[in-house]
């Protein structure tokens, strides 16, 4: 049986569809799992060269989940939507899908781009949820899936299941090795001390972003309880992170790193403390203790999943996804005090 999963973006999303698909390779070890993916998410699925991706693969630590990795230009379609080259890498996406004959294309984005690709595949059945985030896209599945699940993660496993006519539960993610990035992490935490919390200021838009000064704060609390703080910077996030270092150099440092490397080092930290985005899902995959500070998100929605954690939210916040640039007022009720006890409980380190 041959299985295509679709979903694209974005990282944190890409990671709450890997559980499902952690159980439904359980239940069909011999299947082929191929991922539709944009290419800049493509290390959450494997650290092999993208030159290799198209080939049939063996699971292996390099690529432990799925046999094959589409990547898909998105970002650079979007921008150049008519020119020749968006047309001939469409093309030739859609002409490997249909020679993969597909059986099972399940869209687990929910989006018309999403449900489109899923229909290019040529596959029997096309699946997706019977109420996706753009409405639209139901149109091209011929299975439609209930998903009453309050979690996302819970959520993909039902469409999941209704693709398949099987029960799937979530699973625990197997992420990629990259012997490389491993050695990158372990010759950074050289000079590191062995209890260490990535910091991660950044999530995604202003108002999900818990102000910049208690992060400062909070790592000089860990420091003085020994614990060094990596303080991760993303894309366009290196100011934010060194605010967050600036007056604490004994006691954290930046952490510039990419996807692959932040899985290696993420694997090492004895905590991980940040907002609702994609790192902090990271974290919660790969069963690392995290302190989550939620506003106008929803945890119960998108939350970490599984594992041991502690998510800080206040009864004020109301779900609002508004793109805005300020912190959301229910974050700012949510002192350094809280946070830091929350992170020596899970720690095991006296306050």
């Amino acid at each position: 049986m041959r299985i295509l999963i679709v979903r694209l973006s974005a990282m944190g999303d890409i990671i709450h569809a890997l559980p499902a698909v952690a159980g439904l390779r359980l239940q069909f070890p011999e299947s082929v799992i191929g991922w539709a993916i944009e290419e800049r998410w493509v290390s959450l699925l494997t650290s092999r060269p993208l030159t290799a991706l198209e080939v049939d693969s063996a699971l292996s630590p390099a690529q432990p989940l799925v046999n094959l990795v589409h990547p898909v230009h998105m970002r650079r379609w979007r921008e150049a939507p008519f020119s020749t080259t968006t047309f001939k890498e469409m093309r030739a996406l859609r002409t490997r899908l249909r020679e993969l004959e597909y059986d099972h294309a399940i869209d687990l984005q929910g989006a018309i781009r999403s449900a489109l690709l899923a229909r290019a595949s040529g596959a029997r059945v096309k699946a997706g949820a019977l109420h996706p985030r753009e409405l639209p896209a139901r149109w091209w599945y011929n299975v439609k899936a209930h998903t009453p699940a309050e979690h996302v993660v819970d959520q993909a496993a039902e469409v999941v299941s209704a693709a398949l006519a099987r029960s799937i539960d979530p699973a625990p993610v197997p992420f990629p090795h990259c012997a490389e990035s491993e050695r990158w992490a372990e010759d950074l935490l050289r000079a590191v001390s062995p209890q260490f919390a990535i910091i991660n200021p950044g999530a995604g838009w202003g108002a999900k972003c818990w102000p910049t000064d208690r992060y400062s704060a909070l790592v000089r609390v860990l420091g003085e309880h020994g614990i060094h703080s990596l303080v991760n910077s993303g894309p366009g996030e290196t100011e934010l992170a060194q605010s967050v270092c600036r007056g604490n150099e004994s006691v954290a440092q930046v952490a510039q790193c990419d996807l692959s490397q932040l899985i290696a080092l993420t694997r090492r930290a004895s905590l991980f403390i940040g907002g609702d985005t994609g790192p902090l899902h990271l974290a919660s995959a790969l069963a690392v203790p995290v302190v989550a500070i939620f506003g106008p998100t929803d945890p119960a929605r998108n939350g970490p999943y599984g594992g041991r954690q502690v998510v800080f939210r206040s009864p004020e916040s109301k779900r609002d996804h508004s793109r805005r640039s300020e912190p959301e007022p229910g974050l700012l009720s949510i002192s350094v005090q809280e946070v830091a006890e929350a992170a020596f409980t899970l720690l095991g380190v006296p306050a």
